[in-house]
């Protein structure tokens, strides 16, 4: 058989062993049935893997994050603070495309044995707190201050009556704080304001007593990066772990037709995949459909791609996604966490005005006729990031350029950024890259949606 096999030339070959009420039948006179083909099997494989990839990135982010016995470096145990010191920086490898206006606080929660007890301050600043699920849905985001219960679903009991429960539909879940940074002598406010944020087991918030949280573990095979690590397991690894979380972290609902297809091929909640049910060409296809990827989901979650001038931003259903699973596998895979709308803009260019793919060996400017429209105690930035999504090392340290920067304003009252690997005169208004292509978001957090659409967007030209 050909090695270069393409799913489109798969021959039919009915699988080995394949019988029993797992696989959908195929009439022949009403009376006879026959097992899904090997083209098939590999259709649903990549229909399931596309559905399941969000949820064992999660897992894969939440090992690497909490793998460590005490918080620091970047790290945390399970239902314990890590508590940004700073904004990232071009080491900070964990999650692509990350945000540098915001000082984060981060826990990953295990909520299977009792609800946590979350202690909101009161604070001057932007300051929420998004709670996403084990499926990168956004179950709530917090914004007042107050005594929240993070909890599962399935929890019986009774709160105290100061106490606000929050459902999250997955024993898995991602705690994201984001306290805004007015700029780098305001650190020991951000601080003061994380020293007041409390999170305790309900039985320790009840018992009143000094709660001392537990150790961690660290395991040094647990220390890689979670997009290259999910990439590199083998199809029968990826769905036996999609497997196992599933029983935990239960789909929705909203999944039962999924559910029901993905079945075929083993592949649900406690089903045991079964790697004899494919044929000896599949794992071939399977490193082809790995590679092309990320080419697929951009073009299939293109749809919801709305233009903004030479920008564009993924709109509606961001960060809560139904069953827009392509859609929720390519954020995923962009940038797990993302905000829903409401929260958060994220609109993104790689081209200048002539539709050339930008790059170092040129130098741009990006003309502000006016600054982005948002509401009350919202903020916008740009920032720039390499063809690997993370952000460009330069001896400034410095990723974007935001409203509280030190940015000189035209006579006209426009102002412009520039964009190149080499030093200007004025670095004011200086964004720095490296000499390779790059690409950048625009952020705009509280955005006021009805300006937005009548704004004109920033315009980036080659300076030279």
């Amino acid at each position: 058989m050909k090695k270069n096999l393409s799913l489109a030339h798969c021959m039919d070959i009915p699988l080995a062993g394949c019988t029993g009420s797992n696989y959908p039948e195929t009439s022949g006179g009403g009376s006879s049935s026959e097992c899904m083909q090997q083209s098939d099997v590999m259709s649903v494989l990549k229909e399931a893997y596309i559905y399941a990839f969000p949820l064992v990135l999660m897992d894969a982010t939440k090992t690497v994050s909490v793998n460590t016995e005490r918080p620091g470096n970047g790290k945390a145990p399970i239902n314990q603070f890590l508590h940004g010191d700073n904004t990232a920086d071009a080491e900070f490898k964990t999650v692509v495309t990350p945000n540098v206006d915001t000082v984060y606080s981060q826990v990953w929660l295990d909520l299977s044995v009792e609800p946590l007890i979350f202690t909101m301050p009161d604070t001057d600043r932007f300051f929420n707190v998004q709670l996403l699920d084990a499926w990168t849905n956004t179950a709530d985001v917090l914004t007042k201050p107050g005594f929240y219960a993070i909890t599962s679903p399935v929890w019986n009991g009774i709160l105290p009556q100061e106490v606000t429960r929050i459902n999250i539909p997955t024993d898995m879940a991602w705690f994201i704080g984001r306290c805004i940074l007015k700029n780098r002598y305001d650190i020991e406010n951000v601080t003061e304001i994380q020293n007041k944020m409390s999170l305790v087991p309900l039985s320790a918030y009840i018992s009143e007593k000094e709660y001392k949280a537990p150790e961690g573990t660290y395991k040094k095979e647990n220390d890689y990066i979670p997009v290259d690590k999910v990439f590199s397991m083998g199809f029968e690894e990826f769905f036996t772990k999609a497997n196992e979380l599933m029983i935990q972290n239960p789909p929705s609902k909203e999944d039962k037709d999924i559910l029901k297809k993905i079945s075929a091929v083993n592949v649900g909640p406690g089903l045991k995949f079964d790697k004899k049910i494919l044929g000896a060409d599949v794992p071939l296809l399977w490193s082809d459909f790995i590679k092309g990827l990320k080419d697929e989901l951009i073009r299939k979650g293109s749809k919801f791609s709305v233009k903004m001038g030479q920008w564009s931003y993924f709109g509606r259903p961001i960060g809560d996604f139904g069953t827009e699973y392509d859609y929720r596998a390519m954020i995923a895979l962009g940038g797990l966490g993302a905000n829903t709308l409401d929260v958060a803009l994220y609109a993104k260019t790689n081209t200048d005005d002539t539709g050339e793919r930008m790059s170092g060996k040129h130098t741009y400017r990006i003309h502000f006729s006016s600054v982005p429209p948002v509401l009350e105690k919202g903020f916008w930035s740009v920032t720039a990031y390499g063809s690997d999504d993370f952000l460009i090392d330069n001896h400034l340290k410095r990723y974007c350029i935001n409203d509280r920067s030190y940015y000189a304003i035209n006579d006209d009252g426009t102002f412009d950024i520039t964009v190149s690997a080499n030093e200007p005169e004025n670095v004011s208004n200086w964004l720095p890259v490296n000499e390779d292509e790059f690409h950048l978001y625009m952020r705009i957090y509280y955005p006021d949606m009805d300006r937005i659409n009548k704004w004109t967007a920033p315009v980036i030209t080659v300076k030279e």
